[in-house]
């Protein structure tokens, strides 16, 4: 919440600044940069409306909630950023290099881009906090591919394109002012339209796999599986799949293979206390479901893909139902 808020306030005040300057200079990077902030102001807005609309009540129409909400407005957030942002930077940026233009007061722009790059960088200094408190050591790229929570990941690509947007804005504006030529400012502008084109690609990907669904990471389903087999009943994990209904959502359901010989009164006390020690393992767990079964060394299933990943991302052994001891 601070990374947004941080970044919409920020934004909206580059905002005013950028069209203030454009209508100063006339330079057409300076039009760009000013609608790409405007778009990121909208995107920090969308992004604050789907954090508010994620956390209403479950209803019959929708048992698991509507966590999912935040993954929807971070795809529309990478639609408004191509749309608004890039498509109209890259015509507009065409449209001068066409038609050059002389860009007037060049000092009005050079200040407001610097005044631009400050705010940016603070705010982009608060996703980064944010970010390394959740990133536990992974690299960015990783990070930006794994993380379940979806606001990061739109900040820190807007922040950052915001960023190097700025400079190719500079740089156009510089160019234009000592070649004579308005034809670079048309180019710089045309620069900031890529850029956010490939910022908008990346969100948009990562959303919709979200959006779509996403399983647990590797290091959580061994958490999971862990806890359901070091209970006293000897339980075996026979299939395990995880989804993410929300970033601080996750639903687990799974087939475990039991004694023959147990009771179902037992079975039932048993499952509740697996629960139990799923959800002190993995707080995130908040709906599972758990299927028993009687274990049968001819299955077809004893290979289940999950478990073989879990087993060669943690080295966890025997994690295939085997013969109930006793």
């Amino acid at each position: 919440m601070r990374a947004i808020v941080a970044a919409l306030a920020a934004n909206l005040a580059i905002a005013v600044a950028k069209f203030a300057a454009f209508l100063l200079t006339g330079s057409a990077s300076m039009l760009s940069e000013a609608v790409h902030s405007v778009a990121d102001t909208g995107n920090e807005l969308l992004l604050l409306v789907g954090r508010g609309r994620s956390r209403r009540a479950r209803t019959a129409e929708h048992p698991f909630g509507y966590a999912r909400e935040r993954y929807f407005y971070s795809f529309v957030v990478a639609v408004m950023l191509f749309t608004v942002g890039s498509a109209f930077s890259i015509y507009d940026g065409v449209h001068k290099i066409m038609s050059p233009e002389k860009v007037d007061s060049p000092l009005v722009a050079f200040a407001v881009l610097f005044l631009s790059m400050v705010l940016e960088g603070l705010s982009l200094r608060t996703a980064i906090k944010e970010a390394n408190e959740s990133r536990a050591g992974a690299g960015w790229r990783e990070f930006v591919h794994a993380t379940k929570s979806a606001e990061l990941p739109v900040v820190l690509m807007e922040d950052t394109a915001a960023l190097l947007g700025l400079i190719f804005a500079f740089l156009g504006v510089l160019l234009s002012i000592l070649t004579g030529n308005g034809a670079w400012d048309g180019g710089g502008s045309v620069a900031v339209g890529v850029l956010l084109a490939g910022a908008a690609f990346i969100v948009g990907y990562e959303s919709k796999s979200l959006l779509i669904g996403e399983a647990a990471t590797s290091e959580t389903s061994a958490s999971i599986v862990s806890a359901l087999e070091s209970g006293p009943d000897d339980f075996r994990v026979i299939h395990l799949r995880t989804v993410h209904v929300g970033p601080e959502s996750l639903l687990v359901t799974t087939k475990i293979a039991v004694p023959p010989e147990m009771m179902a009164s037992d079975l039932a006390d048993a499952i509740d206390s697996a629960e139990v020690r799923i959800r002190e393992a993995v707080p995130i767990a908040e709906t599972i479901y758990v299927e028993p079964d009687i274990y049968r060394a001819d299955r077809d299933d004893l290979t289940d893909p999950s478990i073989e990943v879990v087993q060669r991302s943690h080295t966890i052994r025997s994690r295939l139902p085997r013969p109930f001891s006793g």
